[in-house]
């Protein structure tokens, strides 16, 4: 939970001072330049229901009962819209975004505020929340009269919002105690998908303790048990005063119904917003269009709870998509909608609106939908205006045209700065103080071709999607025998506060969906090879059914070759090898060397056989306990051999880590038999507390439940430090290449 110690933002003195006003006028354009960048700053519209005609919530009797309907005049709108951006379809995704960007009006902002603000995680994501917070007074009186202000940010990755409101903050002189929590799905958690999950954590690394990912550790907040747990996470904060939910999916496969997909999400964070907010708190959330009956109860909720609701589209949010966010500003008090409060959590989750309407349509007031319908029209005309103008500057731009626009974007980046009044923060201010502690994986490479190509790729099977993709050479080469002798961890690890170890327990995982330590496409390509072979073999045992590739086995490492190489480092003094395939303690050693012992491990067939890979509990308990016993009767200077089948899991990688701090060097090798790959442990130096730290992990492992697994028991902190995340991410890669490569059919390796 929160404690002084823990927050933020630590000014001494409860007084405030608003800023001044601002002046909004950047020198020097012409005014017909200045007035179209002041309308791209003033696009929002407000919901208020007119004299005599109070806005009700319906009886709990009446509420989640019908069946979705629809609004006539809002589905012309849809319709309207979808036609226009039907004529992306077959526009190359990274020609057309290229081209959006050079006529994005607010195209250089945030480039402008990386060079001049000197902002933490300065991303659109950042620019937008700052311009929202300029833009209106979400901090209550209240809060700031107190001298304390508490915030919860759900679906927060990468955690841009967070950032933006601690910069607001340390520049605007509002002296006030900040504490803050976060919710995101977990990027390190296996399960979660990558369509769904934001894998940037260069913010969340370093501030994981006020993060929230709930019981099962996947930060799910669409789960209900999250919902009731956040509230205890967050129960030491007097009051909830901000509540940000920047929540969405990832929806180009069928960007026409982007809002009917996302509208579950929205449901969760509203739910859990009126949950968590105090009388005068505000609340801000990202929606799309709002054509459809979720979003209109939806919304009359909100105009319900909250004195003033504003639609706002900042100008840094991209003109031509249907982004906007909701402003609610003094909430009133959850005694408005306590009558309803138990039954929204009772059909909270991720099904809710797409089998029942939240309010029955006889109950939204007429005087609300004339303004919803004037809203959306608004919004729909700025869309489709900017869609048309790309499309005719796509097919032909004149060096007028061009000037122009390039006027317009640096008058905005100007006029932003000037008018909230961005400020430069010293680094030693900003939400992590010590620099970057992520390790910079490579970024998830951007969905290319057309939205017409993407679609058609989608029903092709792996191989034919591998074939489009930039894999298929690298994929196709044969292993070459130097792979893997250029990684190596050198160690032992001299910084690691090993008691501030823990074990991770959450819901057991039915793949590894996900890896903090491998390029995602690649985990990709190969579950759904694992899943394809899986079908098409049946019960038959996979291992049995795919040759190894000879022309690789003449290439990879022998068992042979591995423990002469090992055994004849000069400084290992005696070798055990935890390698349980006959053919591994059969194998003619030359020389004087040491002869290895040989023990008990796990035994792993040459090509993976299920998408857990090394999540599997049943391999991880087998696996720890061979090490346990292993580093127990081991001597100083002494070798190790340990088989693995992959190191994709924050729990193997765990153990990687503790090897680590306890050997001279680990590299790896990929045996022509056996396992996928075998780490090679040189140099032993006894680190008791490790043996405890794994002995009590096998303990809580044989304690779980049948649906619990143990995740993880180093810090994620530690995982993601120094050489050991790019160690993991070349061995997983080996692992990965290799096995795509054995499941390609034998004549493409020939």
């Amino acid at each position: 939970m929160f404690s002084k110690d823990r927050r933020m933002s630590r000014g001494r003195s409860a007084k405030k001072r608003l800023p001044p006003d601002k002046p909004d006028t950047p020198e020097p354009f012409d005014d017909a330049i200045l007035e179209e960048v002041k309308q791209l700053f003033n696009k929002v519209r407000e919901y208020s229901a007119p004299p005599g005609d109070e806005w009700c919530l319906p009886d709990p009797s009446a509420v989640l009962r019908d069946r979705p309907w629809s609004h006539p005049p809002l589905q012309t709108l849809k319709n309207s819209l979808n036609e226009v951006k039907n004529q992306l379809s077959d526009k190359d995704l990274a020609v057309w975004h290229q081209h959006t960007c050079s006529t994005n009006r607010a195209g250089t902002i945030t480039s402008n505020l990386r060079e001049t603000a000197n902002a933490e995680l300065c991303t659109q994501a950042w620019a937008k929340f700052y311009e929202i917070q300029g833009s209106f007074k979400l901090l209550s009186e209240t809060a700031l009269r107190n001298g304390e202000l508490n915030s919860v940010h759900l679906c927060e990755a990468p955690g841009a919002f967070i950032a933006a409101l601690n910069h607001f903050l340390q520049t605007s002189r509002l002296y006030c105690d900040w504490t803050w929590a976060a919710n995101t799905l977990n990027p390190y958690h296996e399960a979660n998908g990558r369509s769904r999950t934001i894998a940037d954590d260069r913010l969340i690394a370093h501030t994981l303790p006020w993060w929230f990912f709930g019981s099962d550790n996947t930060g799910d907040i669409m789960l209900q048990k999250h919902l009731l747990e956040l509230q205890v996470f967050v129960g030491n904060m007097r009051s909830v005063d901000l509540v940000t939910a920047d929540g969405s999916f990832d929806c180009q496969g069928d960007p026409g119904e982007q809002e009917s997909l996302v509208a579950p999400l929205q449901y969760c964070e509203t739910v859990c917003a009126l949950l968590l907010l105090a009388p005068g708190g505000s609340f801000v959330l990202k929606m799309f269009t709002l054509f459809e009956h979720s979003s209109i109860c939806l919304l009359y909720l909100l105009a319900c709870c909250f004195r003033v609701v504003h639609v706002f589209k900042p100008a840094t949010s991209k003109s031509g998509n249907s982004e906007v966010y909701v402003v609610c500003l003094h909430f009133k008090s959850k005694d408005t909608v306590r009558p309803l409060l138990s039954k929204l959590i009772r059909n909270y989750g991720p099904d809710m609106v797409s089998t029942v309407a939240l309010f029955p349509k006889s109950c939204i007031p007429h005087s609300f939908l004339r303004q919803h319908e004037e809203i959306c029209a608004f919004f729909h005309m700025l869309q489709v205006n900017t869609i048309q103008e790309n499309l005719q500057l796509f097919t032909s731009m004149t060096t007028e045209q061009r000037n122009r626009l390039d006027q317009l974007r640096e008058c905005a980046a100007q006029f932003y700065v000037e008018r909230f009044q961005v400020q430069s923060l010293p680094r030693k201010r900003w939400v992590c103080r010590g620099g970057s502690l992520a390790w910079g994986k490579p970024c998830p490479r951007k969905q290319m071709g057309s939205f017409n190509q993407r679609k058609e790729m989608q029903f092709k099977e792996w191989r034919e999607r591998l074939a489009h993709g930039p894999y298929q050479a690298w994929i196709e080469e044969h292993f070459q025998v130097e792979e893997g002798h250029h990684s190596v961890l050198a160690g032992p690890v001299a910084e690691c506060d090993l008691n501030a170890w823990f074990s991770h327990m959450g819901a057991a995982l039915p793949k590894v969906r996900s890896s903090a330590f491998c390029d995602p496409e690649l985990l990709d390509l190969l579950n759904e090879a694992l899943e394809e072979r899986t079908v098409g073999l049946k019960e038959q045992p996979l291992a049995q059914t795919t040759p190894a590739c000879r022309s690789c086995s003449m290439r990879t490492s022998s068992p042979a070759s591995i423990l002469n190489e090992l055994c004849n480092h000069p400084n290992v003094v005696s070798c055990l090898v935890l390698v349980g395939n006959q053919s591994w303690q059969d194998v003619p050693l030359s020389g004087n060397q040491l002869q290895p012992r040989f023990c008990p491990g796990p035994s792993y067939p040459e090509l993976c056989v299920s998408t857990l890979h090394d999540g599997d509990p049943l391999h991880q308990h087998k696996l720890l306990s061979s090490v346990c016993s292993a580093l127990c009767g081991l001597s100083e200077g002494s070798a190790l051999v340990v088989p693995l089948c992959s190191a994709l899991t924050r729990f193997t990688a765990s153990l990687v880590l503790a090897l680590h701090l306890c050997f001279q060097s680990i590299g790896f090798r990929r045996p022509v038999c056996g396992p996928p790959v075998v780490l090679l442990c040189a140099g032993f130096s006894s680190v008791p507390q490790i043996n405890t730290i794994l002995q009590d992990v096998l303990d809580q492992m044989r304690t779980l439940e049948p649906d619990r697994q143990l995740l993880q028991f180093a810090p994620m902190e530690e995982l993601i430090r120094g050489s050991l995340p790019h160690f993991l991410f070349d061995l997983n890669n080996t692992v990965l290449r290799q096995q795509l490569h054995l499941l390609l059919p034998l004549q493409q390796k020939r």
